[in-house]
């Protein structure tokens, strides 16, 4: 399914992804070997884009794969790029895949989640952070997004949450204005209406708490009467040509400091 009307016509679609990128026309034209004069002409509805150029512009605007799909409905052309079930036996090597590199990252927490945060596979890493979870909120289908920021999830055991909060509602921010995705943006709405847990009196800066890595913000958690320290990263598939997969991003979450490793290692069987 794809996200925008694709009764704008491609001109307008094109144009609008072209401004995005904030590259003139003759950047874009030089960029995918056409002239200042074609692309404005493409822009304007004067010329229809061969099924070529469309995918090449496409490719040079960093255009995501489920909207390539659009601008090729609205130029008059069949999708190019399946959305196939991850569940499909065409993607069990896929799955397998992932679920060896969640298991191998074990003990450290690692997921996997769609383009609208759904987590579609977790680790017991993550598994063992969302103990105590209400099971309100652990009913399928699961959202990172909701489970990590509603007042009733991690939210209160995040004892960085100002920050670690302003750093999801960026991140969700930054694909929303690149996908444009009605679900995504449906989740930022949604979490960003939450209220902001009160931290107890004397919890904003206690002496304990060690300096964050100066290499990136850390997700601070508490688990069990421990303070663990988080870096993540999140990877995505390259050169996907399934919508499903292009979606798909892995988030692992890297130890910040030896006590998080030393506490980890202790509840492996």
């Amino acid at each position: 399914m794809t996200t925008v009307a694709v009764d704008k016509g491609v001109g307008t679609l094109l144009r609008g992804w072209r401004e995005q990128r904030r590259l003139s026309q003759l950047e874009l034209a030089l960029r995918a070997g056409s002239s200042a004069r074609h692309i404005s002409f493409v822009e304007t509805g004067r010329s229809r884009p061969s099924e070529e150029m469309v995918l090449r512009l496409a490719e040079h605007l960093d255009v995501p794969v489920r909207e390539r799909n659009a601008l090729l409905l609205a130029a008059g052309y069949a999708p190019q790029y399946a959305e196939t079930p991850l569940d499909d036996p065409a993607l069990g090597a896929l799955r397998e895949g992932i679920d060896r590199l969640l298991a191998g990252y074990e003990p450290y927490p690692a997921l996997v989640v769609d383009g609208s945060y759904t987590v579609v596979a977790a680790n017991r890493g993550i598994m063992m952070l969302l103990d105590g979870v209400p099971g309100h909120l652990l009913r399928p289908p699961l959202n990172a997004m909701r489970l990590t920021l509603h007042p009733e999830g991690l939210a209160p055991r995040i004892r960085n949450l100002a920050e670690w909060r302003g750093h999801l509602r960026a991140q969700m921010e930054r694909q929303i204005a690149l996908d444009r995705s009605p679900a995504l943006r449906a989740v930022y709405e949604e979490v960003s209406a939450y209220p902001v847990p009160e931290p107890e009196p004397g919890e904003a800066a206690r002496p304990e708490d060690p300096p964050y890595p100066y290499f990136a913000l850390p997700l601070r958690i508490e688990h069990d009467g421990q303070i663990l320290s988080f870096v993540s990263s999140i990877s995505t598939f390259n050169t996907p040509m399934d919508v499903t997969v292009a979606e798909l991003a892995i988030e692992t979450f890297l130890p910040a400091d030896p006590a998080t490793v030393k506490y980890l290692r202790s509840l492996t069987p």
